[in-house]
C-alpha cells in the first residue's frame, strides 16, 4: 500500500474542519494536480489484482468507484491510478445544471454517514464528453462506467427524452451506462422504478441501444441503479422487468432517506440522500431479493456504506459480483479499495 495512504487520517481532519462540499471539491482538485507529476503519481498508485468477468467485462479487480464522486468525469484518471477495478462518473444529465442549493452536504462522523441533496450538480454532456475523451483509463484498458439521468426541469412524464439523449451520447464512451433512476434529490425522479413508468423507459432504452448498436457494430452493456427503500414487491417488480427488457445489471443500491439508524444526530434531520454504514443493511436486504428473483448468473454490482473490507465481504455474500465505493473514501480514504480487495481474495 502506498505510504501516502497512510497518511490520510492526518488529511481528513483538515478536510474535516472545512464546509463538507469544499471538503468533496478540493480534494479532486489536488488529486488531479498530483496526477499530473510522475512522482506523485506513484506515490498515489495502487494497483491490487483481482481479475474478475462481469457484464462480459474484465475488470481488474471487484472494487469500483461508485458515481458522485466524479460528477463531470474531470478526474477519471486520478482517481483510477488509486487501485480501482472500475470507474463510474456521473450523474451527468443533457443540459449543465447547478443542483440545489447551498449547503447541500452534510456530514455524521458518528455514523461514518454522509446526507447529500446535490441534485445531479453538473456541467451537462458536452463537457462531460469532452472530460472522458481526454482520459487515457479505457485506453490502458480499464472499464469505464457513464451514470446518465435527467434534468430538474424536465417534466418526469418527458424523462425518456433526457435519457436517450444521454444514451445516445455517451454510447461509445462507455464500457457499460447507468440509468440512475433512484436519486432521492431530483424531484419525482424514483416514481420511475414504478412498474409502469419503468417498463416504458426500459423499452424505449433497449430499442434505442439496438439502434446504437447496429451503428457501431457493439452492444454495450447497460445497468440501472435502483434505492434501498423498496419493498419486496417493488423489487421484485424491477427484476422482473429488467430481465423482460435485456438490461444487462443493476447496481444495488443508491442512497436512503430512512433515518431510522442515525435518529438523533446533529444534521441527521437534513433533507436528502443517507450514505454510509446506515445504507449497508437496507442495501444487503435489496441485493439479496435481486439474487433470489434473478437467479445465480444476472450480474449485481453491490455499494452503500461500505466502511471496510467485512462488509464487502457481506456485499458478495449476499449476492453481488462486485462493489462499489464512496462514502467510505470520504472517512476512511483510499487505503480502503485494497482492504476490501484484500477481503475478496
Amino acid at each position: 500500500m502506498p505510504l501516502l495512504f497512510s497518511c490520510y487520517p492526518l488529511a481528513r481532519a483538515w478536510l474535516f474542519s472545512l464546509d463538507a462540499e469544499k471538503a468533496h471539491d478540493r480534494p479532486l482538485s489536488a488529486l488531479n494536480t498530483a496526477y499530473r507529476f510522475p512522482v506523485t503519481r506513484a506515490l498515489l498508485h495502487g494497483a491490487p489484482e483481482l481479475p474478475v468477468k462481469l457484464m462480459g467485462l474484465t475488470l481488474r479487480n471487484p472494487v469500483g468507484l461508485a458515481a458522485g464522486l466524479d460528477k463531470n468525469g474531470a478526474c477519471i484518471d486520478a482517481l483510477a491510478n488509486l487501485g480501482f477495478g472500475f470507474v463510474e462518473v456521473g450523474t451527468v444529465t443533457p443540459r449543465p445544471q447547478p443542483g440545489n442549493p447551498q449547503p447541500r452536504m452534510f456530514r455524521l462522523p458518528r455514523a461514518q454517514a454522509l446526507i447529500n441533496r446535490f441534485g445531479f450538480n453538473n456541467q451537462g454532456l458536452e463537457a462531460f464528453i469532452d472530460n472522458v475523451r481526454k482520459s487515457r483509463w479505457r485506453t490502458q484498458g480499464g472499464i469505464l462506467g457513464l451514470n446518465i439521468g435527467k434534468n430538474a426541469s424536465t417534466p418526469i412524464d418527458r424523462a425518456v427524452d433526457d435519457y436517450l439523449a444521454g444514451l445516445k451520447a455517451v454510447y461509445t464512451h462507455a464500457d457499460y451506462i447507468t440509468v440512475n433512476i433512484s436519486s432521492p434529490n431530483t424531484k419525482n425522479l424514483r416514481a420511475l422504478q414504478e412498474q409502469a413508468e419503468l417498463g416504458g423507459l426500459l423499452g424505449a432504452l433497449q430499442e434505442q441501444r439496438k439502434a446504437l448498436s447496429d451503428q457501431h457494430g457493439r452492444s454495450v452493456p447497460m445497468v440501472v441503479k435502483i434505492a434501498p427503500d423498496l419493498n419486496t414487491e417493488q423489487v421484485d417488480t424491477i427484476a422482473d422487468l429488467l430481465m423482460q427488457h435485456g438490461i444487462d445489471g443493476v447496481i444495488a443500491t443508491n442512497t436512503t432517506l430512512s433515518r431510522d439508524a442515525v435518529q438523533g444526530l446533529p444534521h441527521a434531520a437534513e433533507a436528502g440522500g443517507l450514505s454510509g454504514p446506515p445504507v449497508h443493511e437496507l442495501s444487503l436486504r435489496v441485493i439479496a431479493r435481486l439474487r433470489e428473483r434473478l437467479g445465480k448468473d444476472y450480474p449485481i454490482i453491490g455499494v452503500g456504506g461500505i466502511v471496510s473490507g467485512a462488509m464487502a465481504r457481506e456485499k458478495i455474500a449476499a449476492g453481488a459480483n462486485a462493489v462499489q465505493l464512496y462514502t467510505g473514501l470520504v472517512y476512511r480514504g483510499p487505503a480502503l479499495i485494497e482492504e476490501c480487495v484484500n477481503a475478496l481474495r
